[in-house]
């Protein structure tokens, strides 16, 4: 069983398409979303409509929950871009996700936590910084999920690989389009990462799974080029470079 992952393309157009192209050639047997499908200032019906002909199993994000939940003047600034973007029937659709899916009979796929759309299952920040959480705290936030195979989770946009001691392995495919918080004022106090187009693959054999996580070279100076035109130069920032500030 090889079953990639991809999460929070942010309306990343150009990212999506590498992605894709890059998991078309590597014979997988299935392809899951972990959702933030295309809240971002870029191309959010787009890449909505690709993600729609692709038909991939997804999960519900924080954001996609929010095109429809959230009334405009109470959305951050690229979310509202996104939402007004869509039309209702596409708001809708996102809405609609499923907040969890389970794989292969024992691979559980949220976008946060079991939970939570808006937790991070394996951070937690401090001092604006996403810092590694607790082996207390992330058991905590697992719960029941703890006796998974795999849990498969998002939100962080933060490349990751964690085995709990007798228990699940949780895996975080990164992010595929939006390397950096830039909606975030404080964002410039996180970490430098890089403008990569990230997801992941995971191989069972003999029950056991290993994973594969890829960074992946795209045309991203297009999306940076796309943030600025449509007004956001910290996107734009963070699209080019993979940091704010």
């Amino acid at each position: 069983m090889r079953l990639a992952v991809i999460s929070d393309i942010h309306g990343n157009l150009r990212a999506l398409e590498a992605v894709m192209a890059h998991i078309q050639d590597r014979d997988v047997d299935a392809t899951v979303n972990l959702g933030d499908c295309v809240a971002g200032p870029l191309w959010p019906r787009e890449t909505f409509e690709m993600l729609q002909s692709l038909a991939l199993p997804t999960v519900r994000g924080n954001h996609d929950r929010w095109a429809l939940t959230r009334p405009p003047e109470k959305m951050p600034p690229a979310g509202r871009f996104a939402q007004a973007a869509l039309d209702q029937a596409q708001r809708q659709a996102l809405h609609d996700l499923p907040p969890s899916l389970l794989l292969d009979g024992d691979v559980l796929a949220v976008h946060g936590t079991p939970t939570s759309d808006s937790t991070y299952l394996t951070e937690e920040t401090h001092d604006n910084r996403l810092m590694p959480a607790s082996r207390g705290v992330v058991l905590e936030r697992l719960g029941d999920a703890v006796g998974r195979a795999v849990v498969l989770c998002g939100h962080s946009h933060r490349q990751s690989v964690t085995q709990v001691p007798n228990g699940c392995l949780i895996v975080n495919p990164g992010t595929v389009g939006c390397p950096a918080f830039a909606d975030v004022p404080t964002a410039d106090h996180l970490e430098h990462r890089s403008p990569h187009a990230r997801y992941a693959i995971l191989t069972r054999r003999n029950r056991r799974w290993g994973v594969e996580l890829f960074a992946l070279d795209y045309d991203w100076e297009d999306a940076a080029a796309c943030a600025e035109r449509n007004g956001f130069p910290r996107w734009a920032q963070a699209l080019a470079t993979g940091a704010v500030g």
